[in-house]
């Protein structure tokens, strides 16, 4: 599901910290009370081109990317999550 409320992890197969990113947001979700998507830019890079997303992983809240190829801490992705929804 796009649109409101909702956390999504950009990935490729080849990703190798996209995993633990991947639990992380899908946990993160889930206590934020978000809807939670992954997308693989392989199988769909239009998308990941609407989001800007050049790298992997990437993270976006709502319509905006918060983090472009980065394994961020869970502090700092929760922070950035209730920046975004405020």
């Amino acid at each position: 599901m796009k649109g409101k409320n909702t956390l999504t992890v950009f990935t490729l197969p080849t990703c190798p910290n996209c995993p633990d990113v991947k639990k992380m947001c899908e946990a993160i979700a889930k206590d934020l009370n978000l809807n939670f998507r992954i997308v693989d830019i392989k199988e769909d890079p239009l998308e990941g081109l609407m989001y800007q997303v050049m790298e992997t992983p990437s993270i976006a809240v709502n319509d905006e990317t918060i983090f472009f190829g980065e394994k961020p801490t869970k502090a700092q992705l929760v922070k950035e999550i209730k920046r975004v929804m405020s």
